[in-house]
């Protein structure tokens, strides 16, 4: 149950981070399926992709202090982009700010609707 309901904010997120931008840093034509079936992808690249990458470019990110994590959640964002049809990204700036606010939002908003739940 909790994987459906942080999926299903997960969607929302994505798919409000498109409307509020207007397409400007990423576009998603439809909540239904387009934003969930790019959550679900999201949530895969997530646990297989991202950990291999992230360790691969571990020297890299230890000498950036960190900051080329962000850089990785945008190639993730783009490899979800590039399978899932209706999802597009606007350029390598866009993706890169609109994952930041999809890290920031679903973490934001996962952690307030688990403690609600208690």
């Amino acid at each position: 149950m909790k994987f459906l309901l942080r999926l299903l904010i997960s969607a929302a997120v994505i798919f409000g981070v498109a409307y509020l931008s207007h397409g400007g840093l990423l576009h998603v034509a439809s909540f239904w399926p387009a934003a969930v079936i790019a959550a679900l992808a999201l949530a895969v690249v997530n646990a297989l992709v991202k950990p291999i990458v992230f360790v691969l470019s571990l020297p890299v990110t230890i000498l950036t202090l960190g900051l080329f994590a962000l850089v990785i959640n945008a190639a993730m964002l783009s490899l979800v982009a590039a399978v899932v049809p209706g999802v597009e990204t606007a350029g390598f700036l866009q993706t890169l700010i609109a994952a930041l606010c999809i890290a920031i939002a679903t973490s934001v908003f996962t952690r307030f609707v688990e403690e609600d739940g208690r």
